[in-house]
């Protein structure tokens, strides 16, 4: 199994406070403990070549895991429709944080995907609300992040095909946190948590959803389904 790991890559390189805690960018900071818990990873960004984000790159790609945040709109529409395509032919996806207004996160879920938000430092606890998901596989009741910025309700999505993690804040919202959702023959999990200016992913705890997130969202064992006319299974009378 082989884990793509996008990210826009700007703001570790224009902003000193996030290069200080992601030095070699959100994208390496996920693939190497995606490394480490034995999952061969590859990284792609914004600035590369069609987004780092070619046919050969997600034709080996099991799971694509998306960080977006400041230039959604420059976002090719073709690369954009392009991921879309690989998630509906089985290609499993992470999208995490901000990347709730990603072009690609909203083509597959059909709605603005609008929030509420606020960035207060603001202790955040999510909350597990589905104990027996694969997702949730070795962590506690709850995870809780000392300073995180702030999603609130309501969240503009589809009802989930499962609810995971429901998050509050100190400063009173609450946010569905970690949703799934199936659309054709590939697996999507939303993980809220991921501001850049906190150093949320390097957090164990938040590390084990998205190792967990990884192994769920592959698509390693379904049957691939034919369309259109069909020749009779049976013999037909005339």
């Amino acid at each position: 199994m082989k884990v793509t790991v996008w990210n826009e890559y700007r703001h570790e390189k224009e902003n000193d406070n996030v290069s200080d805690i992601y030095p070699d960018g959100i994208h390496q900071t996920i693939a190497n403990f995606l490394q480490e818990a034995g999952y061969p990873t590859q990284t792609a960004t914004l600035d590369e070549a069609e987004h780092g984000l070619t046919e050969e790159v997600l034709s080996e790609t099991d799971v694509l895991i998306w960080w977006g945040h400041k230039v959604h709109e420059e976002v090719s529409e073709e690369i954009a429709e392009r991921v879309k395509e690989y998630v509906l032919e089985g290609m499993g996806l992470i999208v995490l944080h901000s990347g709730h207004f990603s072009k690609v996160f909203k083509k597959l879920m059909g709605t603005t995907c609008d929030l509420k938000w606020r960035e207060a430092n603001e202790k955040e606890r999510l909350w597990v609300v589905d104990p027996t998901h694969p997702i949730t596989e070795g962590l506690g009741e709850y995870i809780e992040l000392e300073k995180e910025e702030m999603y609130g309700e309501h969240f503009d999505i589809p009802a989930p095909n499962e609810l995971v993690f429901v998050s509050w804040f100190e400063g009173g919202e609450v946010f569905r946190s970690g949703a799934t959702f199936k659309r054709g023959r590939g697996k999507i999990f939303y993980f809220r948590p991921g501001h850049e200016s906190y150093p949320t992913y390097h957090n164990k705890e938040i590390q084990k959803v998205i190792i967990n997130g990884v192994k769920w969202a592959a698509n390693t064992n379904t049957t691939r389904h034919s369309y259109g006319n069909q020749q009779p299974l049976e013999k037909l009378d005339k």
